[in-house]
């Protein structure tokens, strides 16, 4: 019993069979009848004794059972809401199994989804005079200059001029090179060697050799661009090479002056430039304006940033451009180009006078001495000859009215040597008109 539980509730008391044993073994005698001699001295005793306390002992025939199993108070059953609750668990269980198994099933299923789609268009290309067009005409023709100077490198635009190999970039792009790498638009890259440069007009030529296939572009004439028309800008801003961009011809005829960084005013650039509004990026430099033929009217040189103080503006000048591009006219650079090919430098027109760049009145005033205490008018020179004298206030060139020393040189470089220019000047409150043709100097 001491081993084996039982398993069915005990009872609670058992009657005692007579002449059984007790735990011991012993036997246990039959109650004798009552007035019996032994049973009734006994009792008769018993009742007189003081009743003692009786030793507990251990009695398998007891009232209590040898083991209770404790089975725990009855169910009661399910209640209504543990039944909702069950039935809510299971079917969210059932349901996110169910989605997960359809999702992966989807997934190995070999069929695809598939949504509508255009068809690929048979290739007819694009109409000559579109971007896509213009973009396609010009690409193989424009190049990639990445330039290693002594502290410091940088990359700029240029574009093919003949099938000899010269390219025609800006100034300053190349100023201080010491490696020159030009990239086409196929990928192909070779190095490439200076031939001229001029800080004056901000334009130099480089040239490649044994490069086959060269696509030189068509130069159009800046004379034919009116303002409105639509123009095409290719080049690589911030080394993003063949980017294409487009806009308008915004104004002709910007005074812009750039450069100066060496305070000596010889890197400073004039330029009676193409305004537009084609965006144009660091890195664009030296890259052609394109109109809608596809012929190059201007040389990308230039962006107005935005200075401190303007709305959005950080810091004294943003990189990044803000609708102002400017742009050398290419009757201009073509000029240029040529004596850059022909000899290695260019040539300046000049009227042979010395401007007082700290007047600030309207126009251009020429100064009462020239450098190194020199006469202001140069003797025999352009200006002498065409009348003009020291002190002379030029307030207008071929009728056009400039308001500064600045304006009068961007005039003045806007021609040949050799051409004939009207001056209109100011002297001792009258206005006088004079002939001059202009002289030439060599630029730097």
């Amino acid at each position: 019993m001491a081993d084996r539980q039982q398993t069915d509730p005990a009872p609670q008391w058992w009657s005692r069979p007579e002449g059984t044993a007790d735990a011991r073994g012993e036997g246990v005698p039959a109650p004798r009848p009552e007035g019996s001699a032994d049973g009734g001295a006994e009792g008769a005793e018993e009742q007189h004794r003081e009743p003692a306390a009786r030793e507990v002992k251990y009695d398998p025939w007891g009232a209590q059972p040898l083991q209770v199993v404790d089975r725990g108070r009855p169910g009661r059953g399910f209640r209504l809401w543990q039944v909702a609750a069950l039935s809510l668990g299971t079917a969210l269980l059932a349901g996110g199994v169910g989605g997960y198994l359809g999702v992966l099933a989807e997934r190995e299923s070999s069929t695809r989804l598939e949504l509508p789609q255009a068809a690929v268009a048979a290739d007819k290309g694009r109409a000559p005079e579109s971007v896509a067009g213009i973009a396609a005409t010009a690409l193989p023709g424009v190049v990639t200059l990445h330039v290693r100077g002594e502290k410091s490198s940088g990359t700029g635009t240029g574009f093919v001029l003949d099938p000899q190999g010269h390219i025609l970039t800006n100034n300053h792009v190349v100023a201080d090179a010491k490696e020159i790498a030009v990239t086409f638009s196929t990928g192909e890259s070779v190095t490439a060697e200076l031939v001229g440069r001029d800080s004056g007009y901000d334009l130099a030529v480089v040239k490649v050799s044994g490069v086959r296939g060269l696509q030189p572009l068509s130069l159009g004439n800046s004379e034919n661009v009116k303002v409105g028309d639509p123009v095409v800008a290719i080049g690589a801003p911030f080394d993003l090479s063949n980017t294409v961009t487009a806009g308008i011809i915004s104004a002709t005829g910007r005074p812009v002056t750039a450069g100066g960084d060496k305070g000596d005013g010889s890197d400073i650039s004039y330029v009676d430039a193409l305004q537009t509004d084609a965006p144009i990026n660091p890195g664009n430099s030296g890259g052609p304006l394109l109109d809608s033929k596809a012929h190059v009217v201007g040389i990308n040189s230039a962006i107005r940033g935005a200075d401190k103080g303007d709305d959005g503006a950080e810091g004294v000048r943003q990189g990044g451009s803000i609708g102002l591009g400017f742009a050398i006219p290419i009757n201009q650079g073509k000029r240029v180009a040529e004596e850059l090919i022909a000899t290695g430098r260019a040539t300046h027109p000049v009227i042979g006078v010395t401007l007082d760049m700290q007047y600030t009145g309207d126009g251009a005033r020429v100064g009462d001495k020239g450098e190194d205490g020199k006469p202001a008018v140069v003797a025999d020179g352009p200006g002498a000859r065409g009348g003009i004298k020291a002190g002379d206030v030029i307030t207008k060139v071929d009728g056009v009215r400039v308001h500064g020393g600045d304006e009068l040189i961007i005039k003045i470089r806007a021609h040949r040597p050799g051409d004939p220019l009207t001056l209109t000047v100011l002297r001792e409150g009258r206005e006088r008109t004079l002939e001059v043709v202009l002289g030439s100097a060599n630029g730097s």
